[in-house]
């Protein structure tokens, strides 16, 4: 009864915050920056140990501006996070626009169907909600499931208020399947941590040994769907450009793994441009390959 009493204040309060012009959210987020880095320390080891092993040819001092910005955008991507809740069709697509989205509709006007592959860089979140309104075709993003089951469905309903259909990760073939007759999206995430069980294919990413996800390359050789890297540029606080770019056209005649090549090197050179807008606190490196 209490842990139930407690989501629903804590939906109010997110509902109540949404309301509330992005400047003002902004001002929140300065406020809650100055609390997780300089007073609670929020994951400040992880991201500084995960700096300083990407990026080896740094100095200490380097890693450390890298990861002040890296707060400053986190607290930032909370807020426009809560913002989802409300936030009307006309300011999304101001704040976030499309580069070379005409390589994409272009097929799906054509009754074909592609595959997107991203990363949580930048706002995902923004982007995928801002993807569905320029597309009449049906936007299907691939999602972990959180653990709480108040806050997973209002992270669902805010995540699909403009017609995106959000599929669990275990269910993907199924929904594709049910879907292969319509001219469809499907979105994955490709920068999240394999299960230790999972961890079958290794690359080097960002001078470490990393585990990769193989389901987008396994999708792609299934169905020879098109894969289009969503590559993101931060303009400025609040602001995004996300260029539509041609990754495969062609997967059946790849070679094994070379679709993943392709999104990891991709994602890495990102990266490397402007480091701070990627999901540095979370724990990437935390299984290490079997010798």
């Amino acid at each position: 009864m209490i842990k139930q009493a407690s989501s629903k204040l804590g939906l109010f309060i997110l509902n109540a915050l949404s309301r509330l012009p992005l400047p003002v959210l902004y001002l929140i987020a300065d406020g809650v920056y100055a609390i997780l880095y300089h007073l609670v320390g929020y994951r400040r080891g992880v991201v500084r140990e995960n700096l300083e092993n990407s990026f080896p040819e740094k100095t200490n001092a380097e890693c450390a501006a890298i990861a002040k910005r890296y707060y400053k955008h986190l607290t930032s991507l909370m807020v426009e996070i809560i913002k989802m809740a409300s936030i009307s069709k006309e300011e999304l697509q101001r704040r976030f626009r499309f580069k070379n989205l005409d390589r994409i509709t272009g097929l799906l006007t054509q009754g074909q169907s592609a595959l997107i592959c991203s990363a949580h860089y930048g706002n995902w979140e923004w982007g995928t909600l801002a993807l569905g309104l320029h597309t009449t075709a049906e936007v299907y993003p691939i999602y972990k499931p959180v653990s709480n089951e108040s806050f997973g469905e209002w992270f669902t309903r805010i995540r699909s208020r403009f017609g995106n259909h959000l599929i669990p990760m275990r269910q993907t073939l199924r929904a594709i399947q049910e879907s292969k007759d319509r001219p469809t999206l499907f979105l994955f995430g490709n920068d999240q941590t394999p299960l230790k069980s999972e961890s079958t294919y290794w690359v080097d990413f960002l001078n470490q040994p990393t585990a990769i996800l193989l389901g987008l390359e396994k999708i792609a050789l299934k169905t020879n769907r098109p894969v289009f890297y969503l590559r993101t540029r931060v303009i400025k606080r609040g602001y995004y450009e996300v260029d539509c770019i041609p990754l495969c056209m062609e997967p059946a005649l790849t070679a094994p793994y070379e679709i993943t090549n392709l999104h990891v090197r991709m994602l890495e050179e990102i990266i490397k441009e402007a480091p701070e807008y990627w999901l540095w606190s979370h724990r990437r490196w935390k299984h290490k390959p079997e010798v």
